[in-house]
């Protein structure tokens, strides 16, 4: 190890992430990095098998805080999951970050749960306690604080309107709740938006 890995691993450390030697460890445990130098996870995060941590990921658990991803989601550069004093919890095969990166924070008291075959993307945010349900979509650079998005089918689910609920757009969504079968799309406040049917934008021919 030269002098510029041993620095980085000291820098790691100091702020609670695993050396890089030990997220290159990662795939033992059948965790998928394409580049474990570019990839920051604390300690205690939980990973499940066939997670994937793409380039200019972090994972950051501190002050007690809590962060589990399940089995076969994918993370996406730009990505950063952070709990300081919260839980993060992220299911299986979910895609986050595609496109733009995501940014989730849970703080002290805070509980942010995403729910598997979700699929956040586009450079938007989770803050505060969020309820992301299976199968939901938050599309675009869209700020969701305290927001609930219902249970469902994926986003591949050939019926519209038995899809999870949906964010798209962009803007402020704020104690927001789209249950199944519905979107909201806005640019701007998600308050002032109307809520659609999904088969509204997805008619059938």
């Amino acid at each position: 190890m030269d002098e510029t890995d041993r620095q980085g691993d000291a820098a790691r450390r100091r702020l609670g992430f695993l050396s890089l030697e030990e997220t290159a460890a990662l795939s033992r445990r059948g965790i998928l990095l394409p580049d474990p130098g570019s990839v920051l996870v604390s300690s205690d995060v939980q990973l499940e098998e066939d997670v994937v941590l793409w380039p200019n990921v972090i994972l950051q658990a501190s002050s007690h805080g809590r962060i589990a991803i399940g089995r076969g989601t994918n993370v996406f550069p730009g990505t950063r999951v952070v709990a300081s004093g919260g839980a993060v919890t992220i299911g299986s095969g979910a895609e986050i970050g595609e496109e733009g990166g995501f940014t989730i924070k849970a703080g002290a008291g805070d509980t942010i749960a995403i729910g598997d075959g979700t699929r956040l993307l586009g450079g938007g945010s989770l803050t505060m306690s969020n309820r992301i349900g299976r199968g939901a979509q938050i599309l675009g650079p869209v700020r969701c604080q305290n927001c609930i998005l219902g249970d469902g089918g994926t986003y591949r689910d050939p019926e519209p309107d038995e899809r999870a609920g949906v964010l798209k757009g962009s803007g402020v969504a704020r104690g927001i709740e789209v249950p199944q079968g519905h979107v909201i799309q806005a640019f701007g406040l998600f308050g002032e938006a109307v809520m659609r049917r999904q088969s509204y934008f997805h008619p059938k021919g």
